[in-house]
C-alpha cells in the first residue's frame, strides 16, 4: 500500500508514464524491493487483441431465414418471367431463344462453380480431415472420390437408357407429366443426347440428369450451410453468411434456367428451386446441433459426401451442360460471350469472398 501511495502522490512525468501505461495494460511494472519500478515489460497482445465474440442463436437463426427467403425468390422468378403464356408462336420462339442465350450465361455460372468452387472447398477439406487424423497416403484418395462421383451419373444414365431402350417408348401421357409444352405444340430444342427428339421420343437421361444436378447442388449447399452453423465466431460467421447470400442467389437463378431449358413443367422447376432453398438452411441448423460433437471423422465423412458431389457436378457440366448450349450454330459469339460473362461475374464474387 505504501509504494502505490507513493507512485499516486509522485507527479513527475516519468512516473506519470508509467501511470498511464499501467491504466491502459499494456506493460507490467515490476516492482523493486524500495518501491522503484524494475522492469518494464511491453505486451502488445493486451491491447491488439480481442477474444472471438461467440455467435449466438439468433445470428445462425437470422442467417437461416435470409438464406430461405433470398434463394427462393431468386429461383422462382425466372419462372415468372420466362413461363407466362406467349400471345403467338413467333412470340414463344424469341422467348425460347432469349432462354437459350440466359442458359449459356449460367453455364458459365455453373462452370466456375464446379472449377473455382466445388473442387477446391473438397481438396481443402478432405486435406485437413486427413491430417486431423495423421493419415498419410501415396495413393490420390481425392481425385478417386471425385471419379467415383463422375462415374455414380454415368453408369446411373447408362442403365436407365438399357431399361428405356428395352421397354419402349413411354406413354405419350407420361411424356407429358415430364415435359412442358409451349401453347399445345411441339418443343424446340437442341438436337443432342438427353433432349427430346422431333419424333416426339423423349432421350430417357434428360431427366435424370436435372435431377442429378439438383441433387448435387443440394448437397454442396447442405455442407456450405454446415460451414456457417458450425462457426463460433460472430465476424466470421456473418461474413459467410453475406457471401453465401449472394452465391446462392446467382446460383439460384441459374438452376431454375438450367432446369427451364430441359423443358421440364413449371411446377417440376419451381419444386426443385424450393428444395434447392431449403438445403443451406438444413445444413445451418445442422451445423448449429452438432458444433460441440464435430470431430475429425465427421469431417472425413462429409468430406466424402462432398467430393461424390462435386464429381457428380463434374459430368454434368462437362457432358450435360457445355455441349448442349454450344451444340447448335445459331449466335455462336453471343453464347460464348455470355458465358464467359458467367464465368467472369461468379469468378469475382469468390475472389471478393476470399
Amino acid at each position: 500500500m505504501r509504494c502505490s501511495e507513493t507512485l499516486e502522490s509522485d507527479h513527475s512525468p516519468t512516473h506519470s508514464v508509467l501511470l498511464g501505461l499501467r491504466v491502459i495494460g499494456a506493460t507490467i511494472a515490476t516492482m523493486g524491493p524500495w518501491g522503484e519500478p524494475e522492469l518494464l515489460v511491453w505486451r502488445p497482445e493486451a491491447v491488439a487483441s480481442e477474444p472471438p465474440v461467440p455467435v449466438g442463436l439468433e445470428v445462425k437463426l437470422g442467417a437461416l431465414v435470409l438464406l430461405l427467403v433470398l434463394t427462393l425468390i431468386c429461383s422462382l422468378v425466372p419462372i415468372c418471367v420466362l413461363r407466362r403464356p406467349g400471345a403467338n408462336a413467333e412470340a414463344s420462339a424469341s422467348r425460347q431463344k432469349a432462354l437459350s442465350l440466359v442458359s449459356c450465361f449460367a453455364g458459365g455460372v455453373f462452370l466456375a462453380t464446379c472449377l473455382l468452387d466445388l473442387l477446391p472447398d473438397y481438396l481443402a477439406a478432405i486435406d485437413e480431415a486427413l491430417a486431423a487424423l495423421h493419415v498419410t497416403l501415396q495413393f490420390p484418395l481425392q481425385e478417386f472420390i471425385l471419379a467415383m462421383g463422375f462415374f455414380l451419373v454415368l453408369v446411373m444414365e447408362q442403365i436407365t437408357l438399357a431399361y428405356k431402350e428395352q421397354s419402349g417408348p413411354p406413354p405419350r401421357e407420361e411424356m407429358r407429366a415430364l415435359l412442358g409444352t409451349t401453347n399445345g405444340g411441339p418443343q424446340h430444342c437442341h438436337d443432342g443426347p438427353g433432349v427430346p427428339q422431333p419424333g416426339g421420343t423423349p432421350a430417357a437421361p434428360s431427366a435424370l440428369r436435372a435431377c442429378v444436378l439438383v441433387f448435387s447442388l443440394a448437397l454442396h449447399s447442405v455442407f456450405e450451410g454446415l460451414a456457417v452453423g458450425l462457426q463460433r465466431d460472430r465476424a466470421r460467421a456473418m461474413e459467410l453468411c453475406l457471401a453465401l447470400l449472394l452465391h446462392k442467389g446467382i446460383l439460384a437463378v441459374s438452376l431454375s434456367l438450367r432446369l427451364l431449358q430441359s423443358h421440364l413443367r413449371a411446377q417440376v422447376v419451381a419444386g426443385c428451386g424450393i428444395l434447392f432453398s431449403c438445403m443451406t438452411p438444413l445444413g445451418i441448423g445442422l451445423g448449429a446441433a452438432l458444433a460441440e460433437s464435430a470431430g475429425p471423422l465427421h469431417q472425413l465423412a462429409q468430406s466424402v459426401l462432398e467430393g461424390m458431389a462435386a464429381g457428380t457436378f463434374l459430368y454434368i457440366t462437362f457432358l450435360e451442360i457445355l455441349p448442349q448450349e454450344l451444340a447448335t450454330s445459331e449466335q455462336r459469339i453471343l453464347k460464348v460471350i455470355l458465358l464467359l460473362t458467367g464465368f467472369a461475374l461468379l469468378t469475382g464474387l469468390l475472389f471478393i469472398q476470399v
